[in-house]
């Protein structure tokens, strides 16, 4: 059925690893290697909240070098 150098190019093959898909939507990694994530706050109740509060929360954050390192943990292709 197949050839026999088929046959243990893919017996050889080690499993993938898997991405953390909860990671991958919330988290993505910069060219710089740091892990950049978009702030919560701006999906509703806004018009209690300040406009110089909103403007802040527009911006992304920068993970902590700690959390980051749990992030990457979660993301193994990310570089």
């Amino acid at each position: 059925m197949f050839p026999a150098a088929r046959i243990s190019e893919v017996g050889n093959k080690m499993p993938k690893m898997k991405t953390r898909k909860s990671a991958s939507k919330r988290y993505k990694v910069t060219g710089s290697g740091k892990v950049a994530y978009k702030k919560m706050g701006l999906r509703h109740i806004l018009t209690k909240k300040s406009s110089k509060r909103k403007m802040h929360l527009r911006h992304g954050g920068i993970l902590s070098p700690v959390e980051q390192k749990r992030a990457k943990s979660m993301l193994p292709y990310a570089n």
